[in-house]
């Protein structure tokens, strides 16, 4: 791909517990062309969290990011705020953004061209072990499925293409043909 390209915008959104994180891990080794924003929160890091999973930060620091207009999209979120720096990826690497529905709405009115694939879990039972194995407590789970039911709604009105992630291996293969196809249109162009 010659480096004067606009590179490709893939918005994976979904609920807590959908896989998200861990599709978009997989999407980033599969393949060496997409490059993986690192979003910032100031929430604390969870338990066994990786220290690269965010920038995290504190209040004061996102704020004076938000008013450099250093921000993609931001947003608050149960009391934490989140944002996705304007991105600067490689020459020659698609963007690959992990966010959430309010933050994909904002990247959209900047990028119409950016493309959303919602990440669903196989059901609710399925989300409901995911973030426990994270460590989020009952009370942030009950949260996270309540909030997941309407982002999942809300996600089907944006998003180009739906992801039931109840197998890895095949919801990376489904993502990296949906990224193949819009790099060969984009070629096409």
């Amino acid at each position: 791909m010659p480096s004067s390209a606009e590179p490709t915008i893939l918005i994976l959104i979904g609920p807590g517990g959908a896989g998200k994180g861990t599709l978009a891990r997989h999407l980033v080794e599969a393949d060496p062309r997409v490059w993986l924003s690192r979003s910032w929160t100031t929430r604390p890091r969870r338990p066994g969290e990786a220290e690269d999973a965010y920038e995290f930060v504190d209040r004061e620091r996102f704020l004076v990011r938000v008013a450099q207009d250093g921000f993609l999209e931001w947003a608050e979120f149960l009391g934490n705020l989140y944002g996705t720096p304007v991105p600067e990826p490689p020459d020659g690497h698609d963007i690959l953004l992990e966010i959430d529905l309010q933050g994909a709405v904002q990247v959209l009115d900047r990028v119409p061209g950016a493309v959303v694939a919602l990440i669903v879990p196989p059901s609710e039972a399925h989300q409901i072990e995911r973030l426990r194995r994270r460590g989020d407590t009952e009370a942030h789970v009950a949260a996270r499925v309540e909030r997941g039911r309407a982002e999942i709604e809300a996600g089907r009105t944006v998003a180009d293409h739906v992801v039931v992630n109840e197998d890895l291996e095949s919801s990376a293969a489904e993502l990296l043909s949906i990224l193949g196809g819009l790099r060969e249109s984009r070629a096409a162009d």
